[in-house]
C-alpha cells in the first residue's frame, strides 16, 4: 500500500485541503505521485499544532494532475474510510465556523 504524507503547519492550509463534500470527509494531498481512482492508501497527517500524526487509510477519489487548467497543485484527494470518523471530526471541531467560507479550495 502506498503511503501519502501530509503535515499541515496552519488551519488555512488545513481549510483548502479538507474535502467536506466526503460523506466520511477527506483531504487533497499534494504529490508528484501518480495515483489510479480508487487506490487505498495509507495517509499520515500532522494536523496544526499536533504532537503527533494520525494514519489513517482512505481511497484516491480526486486527481489534480500536473499542469491543471486551475493552477492548483498536483495531488490527490482521499476519502477517509469508515473507520476515521474521529479523525474527521477532529478537523471539522479545528475548522469551526470556516467551514462555511466561500473561499476557494484545491477541490471546490
Amino acid at each position: 500500500m502506498q503511503e501519502l504524507l501530509a503535515d499541515f503547519e496552519d488551519l488555512d492550509e488545513l481549510y483548502r485541503c479538507y474535502m467536506a463534500f466526503l460523506r466520511e470527509g477527506g483531504l487533497f494531498v499534494k504529490s508528484n505521485m501518480r495515483f489510479e481512482l480508487g487506490t487505498t492508501v495509507s495517509l499520515r497527517v500532522t494536523l496544526p499544532d499536533a504532537l503527533e500524526e494520525d494514519v489513517i487509510q482512505g481511497k484516491v477519489v480526486w486527481v489534480s494532475p500536473q499542469g491543471a487548467q486551475n493552477a492548483n497543485p498536483p495531488g490527490v484527494g482521499v476519502a477517509f474510510g469508515e473507520n476515521s470518523q474521529p479523525f474527521n471530526d477532529k478537523i471539522i471541531k479545528l475548522l469551526g465556523t470556516s467551514l462555511n467560507s466561500d473561499k476557494p479550495t484545491y477541490t471546490m
